[in-house]
């Protein structure tokens, strides 16, 4: 019974005979990244205006959801709030607003953050198309931005609106291009790692980056791989059938044979 089970998950392949059969889940995941790089691609290659358009309608639209999802958790305690009294001076007018506009409901909430990420997205992607790059300058353009649109249609600041759109866009940039900066701090790879992008590359292809440690204690470097030879890899401890599927890579790889073969 248990080998008749263990039969039902096989496929028959005709030219590789058995192989597991493949997990549906992983099988989607695959399929939709194969979707989502050629929509990418596909809008790589629309004019500016057009991948600005869509970039904006699609960040505006999931930071929607967001929000409203949000709103709903939290409850809409607008409601709560009391009138405000026809005798309130300004100041005390454009707290209470400002109360208003972060306790709303699900639609408030989902406008807030369409709005935010939406104009954010947009002017990120028109900056890295025009720039080429995507650096903490364009981040905290594209935050200043975010923010002042932000102020506009929640109303939250000072009666004076020019203010509150310049200080909640310069907020806005700071707190960006602060989280910008630590990002890229700890995503930076170690130098050492810079030595070795083309061996981990070719280790992973062949399933064996096991062995990568391997190679770094050996300082095996990305120069050294047109120089390998049995004997080196040996001495690294890599057993005999990793040896024999390295050399056979290095071998056909045209770059590294044509480095090889100058004097």
């Amino acid at each position: 019974m248990g080998e008749r089970n263990q039969g039902m998950m096989m496929v028959v392949d005709a030219s590789k005979g058995l192989i597991p059969a493949q997990n549906p889940i992983v099988v989607v995941q695959a399929k939709f990244k194969e979707l989502e790089n050629g929509f990418k691609t596909w809008l790589s290659k629309q004019s500016i205006a057009v991948e600005a358009a869509v970039v904006t309608a699609t960040s505006a639209a999931q930071g929607a959801a967001i929000g409203a999802f949000m709103g709903i958790i939290t409850g809409d305690v607008s409601s709560s709030l009391p009138t405000p009294e026809s005798g309130l001076n300004s100041q005390a007018l454009a707290s209470f607003q400002q109360a208003q506009a972060l306790a709303g409901g699900p639609l408030v909430q989902a406008r807030n953050f369409a709005v935010m990420t939406g104009v954010n997205a947009g002017i990120s992607c028109v900056m890295k198309r025009l720039r080429g790059k995507e650096d903490v300058q364009s981040s905290m353009v594209a935050a200043f931005g975010s923010g002042a649109m932000f102020s506009l249609v929640s109303g939250i600041g000072s009666p004076n609106q020019l203010a509150n759109v310049v200080t909640s866009g310069v907020f806005f940039a700071l707190v960006q291009g602060g989280l910008f900066a630590v990002g890229q701090k700890f995503s930076e790879p170690p130098v050492e790692d810079l030595f070795y992008s083309r061996t981990k590359s070719m280790l992973g292809s062949l399933g064996l980056q096991n062995y990568e440690k391997n190679f770094k204690r050996g300082l095996l470097t990305d120069s050294t791989l047109p120089l390998l030879t049995d004997s080196a890899l040996r001495d690294v401890k890599i057993p005999p059938g990793p040896r024999l599927l390295i050399l056979d890579h290095i071998q056909r790889d045209p770059e590294l044979q044509e480095y090889r073969g100058k004097p």
